[in-house]
């Protein structure tokens, strides 16, 4: 039961996408051709939206209006992600790619994967940074193992902080794309915590409604929970995917 709910959880992110949603047993059967198409980075352009506003729309679709309209809102340029919004609230929301998963996530480098995010202060703190960097060493050219390579030196180096209590984010969007098999999946929050096993939230267990991911590069655990509205205030439906 436990592995076949981990299949079910974000790959992120920091992952996050912090994070990628991978379902079930069609990871399985779909890894080997992701694997084929996504082996490498596409050209740079074809992971930027040539529509500033789009992506500020979008990445305001992943919390309530009354979150969102007053948060930081960051796009993605040649080199990195950029503040396009100055919000007063501390939330920043933004559209990750789909290099902020997991290093074992087929669609790693899936120039479609849209994941809409917005971070609470704690996390914006303390999780945000985890994307740039990765972000900024994916558009320079690195590979999946070089950027798992600069991960471990800063975590060593404490350049890179541990997560902040309370932190978390909310992935509410109906908008994005997490990968090709799931769309925009269901509207859920996910929380980080730093150096702590899936059982202290009695996650991955059976009935629970709480999935976890133990993210070893990233030094932290990602624990997810699924609700069941969109940030437009619309029922999640389990057909609508």
């Amino acid at each position: 039961m436990k592995h076949n709910r981990r299949k079910n959880i974000a790959m992120v992110a920091g992952r996050n996408l912090a994070t990628v949603i991978l379902l079930g047993v069609a990871w399985q059967t779909r890894a080997q051709d992701a694997k084929a198409s996504y082996a490498r980075m596409a050209p740079v352009e074809q992971y930027l939206m040539e529509d500033r506003a789009a992506e500020i729309a979008l990445a305001r679709s992943a919390a309530p209006p009354s979150i969102a309209q007053d948060a930081d809102v960051m796009v993605l340029e040649q080199h990195g992600y950029e503040t396009a919004v100055k919000g007063k609230n501390g939330f920043v929301c933004m559209v990750e790619r789909g290099w902020t998963a997991g290093f074992d996530f087929p669609e790693f480098w899936n120039p479609k994967v849209r994941g809409p995010i917005c971070f609470n202060p704690a996390a914006a703190r303390t999780y945000l940074p985890l994307t740039i960097k990765k972000t900024e060493w994916a558009l320079a050219g690195q590979s999946k193992a070089q950027i798992a390579n600069n991960l471990k030196v800063a975590f060593d180096k404490k350049e890179l902080p541990s997560q902040e209590p309370g932190a978390m984010c909310y992935m509410l969007s109906k908008q994005g794309n997490l990968n090709d098999k799931a769309g925009h999946w269901h509207p859920h929050l996910m929380f980080f915590v730093s150096h702590v096993g899936a059982e202290t939230w009695g996650a991955n267990r059976a009935d629970s409604p709480i999935m976890a991911d133990e993210v070893g590069t990233d030094r932290l655990t990602i624990f997810m929970v699924p609700v069941s509205k969109w940030s437009d205030g619309t029922d999640d439906s389990p057909h609508d995917h």
